[in-house]
């Protein structure tokens, strides 16, 4: 090997080095003006463990010092001191590595071919006209060193991507291409809700944080690129509801505390874990609360889960399967909890002990 080789190789084996050590710094670069109400960054706001304030106020150990850049954080309504870190990070020229987070669809502007624009942000310094969403996401997705989707318009469109909707809305991974990487070599990191369960955010960000640090791996994300161990179960399989469900038993309107399936419940096939989370403070979640649960974490929604509050296709059936067999069921724990819902007749204050116990060492 020449001196030339072995200097290269010296070169790649500190690069590695470094990258395993982590950053000290990152700034999030927060773009909420995607076809969005704003719900998600509203949610994010009751997350607790962590908060984003902990995260930005540097309160977890580990993580890297994090430059939050939101619009609720803007230092004037709208001025260019809010959008510098934004352009300078188009220019290549931030001074730290940022994660670029999207919040809302993204429109198809090709579709109006220039004629007027779906959503901006920010407007062009040289000429005034509305900068498209479409064109912040082009200059600063292959540059952001992790990009993460915030709720289910983000992630596959949602409400504005549904059919017969005029903007041809999609989430990233459409637009931008499932094959997407970041500098750092990250998928997209998709975390649907609509909008997001503020911990199930939260704590993805603090694994790419981490990630970011050179203390965690990648995080482990299923084919439709959300956190495998937020969304590898079903609403049903953490729902307080479901034993109803095993037992045939259900509830016919919302007052009811049993299974809501036949009240248009899609918990058995959605992906999420609000039941058994809950929503904030470990409160709250759609059948938690009476609601059903209508598949806003999925990427069909809402176009495959309507018409809403209606029975899901495959419910009459499983729900008929399942009557016989709940009703033994039911009968039989009916017998079991009598026999067991009594106390022991030894237990007693009569002078003579009839529990069967036998002092074996006394004479």
């Amino acid at each position: 090997m020449t001196t030339e080789s072995h200097t290269t190789a010296a070169r790649e084996r500190i690069g590695r080095s470094e990258e395993h050590e982590g950053m000290d710094e990152i700034t999030i670069l927060w773009i909420s003006e995607g076809m969005s109400c704003d719900g998600d960054t509203v949610s994010l706001t009751a997350a607790m463990q962590p908060s984003i304030e902990d995260v930005v106020l540097g309160l977890i150990p580990g993580l890297p010092k994090v430059n939050l850049v939101n619009k609720v954080l803007s230092p004037s309504l709208g001025g260019e001191d809010f959008l510098a870190p934004y352009r300078a990070a188009a220019r290549g020229e931030l001074d730290t590595p940022f994660i670029l987070v999207i919040e809302g669809s993204v429109p198809n502007q090709d579709i109006i071919e220039g004629d007027g624009f779906w959503t901006s942000f920010g407007n062009d310094p040289a000429t005034g006209q509305p900068q498209t969403i479409n064109w912040w996401i082009d200059q600063l997705a292959p540059k952001a060193w992790a990009v993460v989707a915030a709720g289910t318009c983000a992630t596959y469109g949602g409400i504005h991507g549904m059919a017969g909707n005029p903007t041809g809305s999609m989430g990233l991974g459409d637009y931008l291409g499932w094959d997407y990487k970041s500098t750092a070599g990250l998928p997209i990191v998709n975390v649907p809700g609509c909008p997001i369960q503020p911990e199930n955010f939260m704590e993805t960000l603090v694994w790419v944080l981490q990630h970011a640090a050179g203390d965690a791996p990648p995080p482990p994300l299923d084919h439709m690129l959300r956190p495998q161990w937020l969304f590898g179960k079903t609403v049903h399989e953490g729902c307080d509801r479901g034993s109803y469900y095993e037992q045939g038993d259900f509830g016919l309107d919302y007052n009811s505390p049993k299974c809501l399936v036949k009240t248009g419940c899609w918990g058995p096939v959605v992906n999420c874990n609000v039941p058994k989370r809950g929503w904030m403070a470990g409160i709250g979640g759609c059948p938690n609360v009476g609601g059903i649960c209508i598949g806003c974490t999925m990427p069909g929604f809402p176009d495959a889960f309507m018409p809403f509050m209606d029975e899901p296709p495959g419910g009459a059936l499983s729900s008929l399967v399942i009557k016989p067999y709940g009703a033994v069921v039911r009968r039989l724990r009916g017998v079991t909890n009598e026999m067991v819902n009594h106390e022991p007749k030894w237990r007693h204050r009569k002078s003579k002990l009839t529990s069967g116990y036998d002092p074996y060492w006394r004479p």
